[in-house]
C-alpha cells in the first residue's frame, strides 16, 4: 500500500487527503461518536460522510440517474427496501460507493486544516481508501458485532428506521439490517486483506474506550489532545 501515486490520480491542491485519517465499517458501530469525540480530543476537523451524502450530494445524485436515463426522483420506497432481497441490496450499494466516494473527496479536498481531517462513514471502504494512503494506520474498519447492532436496533429509533412509507415495515426493517450485515462483512474482507485494522464493537467498551483504540491506531498522525481535554482524563 502506498500513497505515493496520489499526486498522479487524485488532486489534492492542499494536501489534505494525503493527512487524511479515515473511519470506515459497518452501519451503526459508532463511528460518527468516536470521529466527534477525536476530533475534540485532538483538535480535528471531522468529516462526517452520511451526512453529506444524504444532504450535499442529492443534487449529484439526481444529475446521475438523469444521464443515466433513470427517473430523477428517488425510487419507490417498496421496490428499495420490500420487494427485493439483501443480497441485491448490498450489491447495489457496493457498485454505488465508489462514485459516492469521489463525492466524498471532492469535499474533503477542498478542505484547509492545520491538523489532520479524520472522516468517518460506511461509504469510506478501504478498497477505495488504500490507493491514497501511505499507511495502513491511516484507516481503522469499525463494526458491530450481531448481538451489538440488535441493541442499537432496540435503542436507537433512527438504527431501526427506514426511508419513506412503505406497506411491509417489519420485512423492510429485516431486509435492512441483513443488508447491513452484508456490507459491513464485505468491508471487514477488504480491511484484513489490505492489512487494515478491524474493530469489532461488542458494548462492552463505552464511547470514550473505542475513541482510544482508534487513537492508538492512528498515533504516529495524531497531535498532542488539547491542554483542557487532557487534564479531563
Amino acid at each position: 500500500m502506498t500513497g505515493h501515486a496520489l499526486g498522479d490520480q487524485v488532486r489534492d491542491p492542499f494536501g489534505t487527503l494525503r493527512r487524511a485519517l479515515w473511519i470506515g465499517g459497518g452501519q451503526w458501530a459508532g463511528k460518527s461518536t468516536v470521529a466527534r469525540l477525536l476530533a475534540v480530543r485532538y483538535g480535528l476537523t471531522a468529516y462526517q460522510y452520511d451526512y453529506h451524502d444524504a444532504r450535499g450530494h442529492n443534487d449529484r445524485r439526481i444529475a446521475l440517474r438523469i444521464k443515466q436515463d433513470r427517473p430523477p426522483a428517488d425510487p419507490d420506497p417498496d421496490a428499495s427496501w420490500v420487494n427485493t432481497t439483501p443480497a441485491d441490496m448490498a450489491a447495489e450499494t457496493l457498485a454505488g460507493f465508489p462514485t459516492r466516494f469521489e463525492w466524498a473527496l471532492d469535499d474533503l479536498r477542498a478542505l484547509v486544516s492545520g491538523r489532520p481531517v479524520i472522516a468517518e462513514g460506511w461509504g469510506l471502504r478501504p478498497e477505495l481508501v488504500a490507493p491514497i494512503i501511505d499507511s495502513p494506520r491511516q484507516m481503522v474498519v469499525m463494526v458491530p458485532t450481531e448481538a451489538f447492532r440488535d441493541r442499537q436496533v432496540r435503542e436507537l429509533a433512527r438504527a431501526a428506521a427506514i426511508g419513506g412509507d412503505v406497506s411491509d415495515p417489519a420485512r423492510a426493517q429485516r431486509n435492512r439490517l441483513e443488508r447491513d450485515r452484508l456490507v459491513a462483512g464485505d468491508a471487514v474482507r477488504s480491511a484484513r486483506r489490505l492489512g487494515i485494522r478491524v474493530i469489532e464493537v461488542d458494548g462492552a467498551r463505552d464511547a470514550a474506550a473505542v475513541a482510544d483504540l482508534v487513537a492508538e491506531q492512528f498515533r504516529p498522525y495524531l497531535p498532542r489532545p488539547s491542554a483542557r481535554v487532557a487534564d479531563q482524563r
